[in-house]
């Protein structure tokens, strides 16, 4: 596979942000860990990888804007680009040393999402994708599964997180879904969940109040790769909502149809 400009410019990014995440990974109990919240932590290794993510790209597009878990929104000289940055989706798991956590770059013009990027640096997978050029895991294309059969298919959800919303809720999803589906898994990291649809590994993902650096890159990987992404109530504005239905094109609307009306 060939990558364009812009993506030679994410994968760069990604590899040298991943590099300190690394060995930080490695000494994981001798990190300095700051509280923001109920179960939201940042960790050094965290604010480090986002500062040299932004640094990289920006050297390379100096005129987009940045919008950056950590540091918020930067705006730049061109109004209709900007980059979506999570320098680091799955910090529990980091903090608690699950090698289960990625990178996730996207690029957005005029409202649009139009490359994505998610990369896990420990076990080197690098999901890519360029709107309309298809969705790549390691350079090899990936296409969404073809399961029809919900009985056979794996979901993929979050749990709400102490102290936020939407338990009662979440509840109600997994006492709908649990009976109809093979398996529902919650591994932690929104933006490797959808990249894990995308490559066929889950055959849906559903979850509520994420942030638009959690699902850019995500969203585009699963539509490149042949799926489909919605709201959970049918809507399209995931970026703006926070909600989340991806699957393939059998499962998309089953799933849909089995979640309760109160997750929309």
């Amino acid at each position: 596979m060939v990558h364009s400009p812009t993506l030679n410019v994410m994968i760069g990014a990604a590899r040298k942000a991943a590099r300190a995440l690394v060995r930080d990974f490695g000494e994981v109990e001798q990190l300095q860990v700051s509280q923001k919240g109920p179960a939201d932590f940042v960790t050094n290794a965290d604010l480090k990888a986002e500062k040299t993510l932004i640094h990289e790209l920006l050297h390379a597009r100096p005129d987009y804007g940045v919008i950056a878990e950590e540091s918020g929104v930067k705006h730049g000289a061109d109004p209709r680009h900007h980059w979506i940055i999570d320098p680091l989706d799955g910090t529990l798991n980091f903090m608690h040393g699950l090698p289960h956590f990625a990178i996730s770059i996207g690029l957005v013009r005029s409202g649009e999402v139009i490359a994505g990027l998610v990369y896990n640096p420990v076990s080197d997978d690098m999901y890519v994708a360029e709107k309309g050029q298809g969705a790549y895991l390691n350079s090899r294309r990936i296409r969404v599964s073809g399961r029809r059969d919900m009985t056979q298919a794996m979901l993929a959800t979050g749990i709400p997180y102490h102290a936020r919303p939407g338990h009662d809720r979440f509840l109600a999803e997994m006492a709908a879904l649990m009976p109809e589906v093979a398996g529902i898994r919650r591994l932690g990291s929104a933006a490797l969940d959808l990249a894990f649809v995308a490559a066929g590994r889950f055959d849906g993902f559903w979850e509520s109040h994420l942030k638009p650096w959690d699902i850019a890159a995500g969203i585009l990987l699963v539509r490149e790769a042949g799926g489909f992404v919605t709201e959970i109530n049918g809507g399209d504005k995931m970026l703006e909502s926070g909600s989340v239905l991806a699957g393939n094109d059998h499962l998309h609307g089953a799933i849909a149809k089995l979640l309760p009306s109160s997750a929309a």
